[in-house]
């Protein structure tokens, strides 16, 4: 192959590698034309691409993107499978194509700057993937709208009943009961009726001249009657 291509294909590597979520590595050897078509439609199905590349290419890729412990991965066929989200669907897909394609081997993977072996990579597909996860949380969403909606619909019906009773309260003190249900206290007219209107004051006038009959008389007077006493005296 001549150079300039081995450098494109290297660049395209080394960029898949630093672009994609998650790298599954393969072993296929066994598998026919067929089967890999065939897993390659299952793979595309979870948004992922199995390539097909050169140990030696991907070698200095991965040393190019400063990836280190792939080498030991990088052992007969390998196919290399780039996730662009979620990781554990491609893994399932892998998982499920092995029972009837036991030849079909996960060597390992490289997942958020790490290089997982074989037992880690297998694992992804015990995981729920991201769609499964969406799932419940809508679910758990749900319910919770539900409950919230019942509760502010209890809170309203008993507001609604209680302004009701109020209403019923009401117009049964405006006909004359109370809310109980018995007669209204008829004290309160009965003291009412017992208060009785004052008569007429009359004319003030005639008691005012009254009492000015009985006015003292006047301090001259007084001293008149003096002046006589002691004329009296003198003779």
């Amino acid at each position: 192959m001549a150079r300039p291509e081995k450098v494109a294909k290297v660049d395209r590597v080394r960029r898949d590698l630093d672009t994609a979520a998650a790298t599954l590595l393969t072993h296929y050897r066994g598998l026919s034309v067929t089967e890999l078509s065939e897993l390659r439609a299952r793979l595309r199905d979870t948004n992922a691409e199995l390539r097909v590349e050169k140990n030696t290419l991907t070698k200095r890729a991965a040393h190019d993107a400063g990836i280190e412990g792939l080498d030991e991965l990088l052992v007969g066929p390998t196919g290399l499978i780039f996730c662009a989200e979620d990781p554990v669907g491609p893994a399932k897909a892998l998982k499920a194509f092995q029972k009837d394609h036991p030849e079909l081997v996960i060597r390992g993977g490289y997942l958020d700057g790490e290089v997982l072996d074989e037992t880690e990579a297998a694992k992804l597909a015990d995981l729920e993937s991201r769609e499964e996860l969406l799932a419940k949380l809508a679910g758990l969403m749900e319910g919770a709208l539900s409950g919230t909606a019942r509760l502010l619909q209890a809170a309203t019906e008993k507001q609604a009943r209680l302004m009701q009773a109020l209403v019923d309260a009401g117009g049964a003190e405006a006909k004359g009961f109370s809310p109980s249900g018995t007669t209204p206290d008829p004290q309160p007219q009965a003291a009412a009726e017992d208060v009785t209107t004052p008569a007429p004051a009359g004319d003030p006038e005639p008691q005012a001249e009254a009492d000015d009959d009985s006015t003292p008389a006047p301090a001259g007077d007084t001293e008149t009657q003096a002046d006589a006493d002691g004329d009296a005296d003198e003779a």
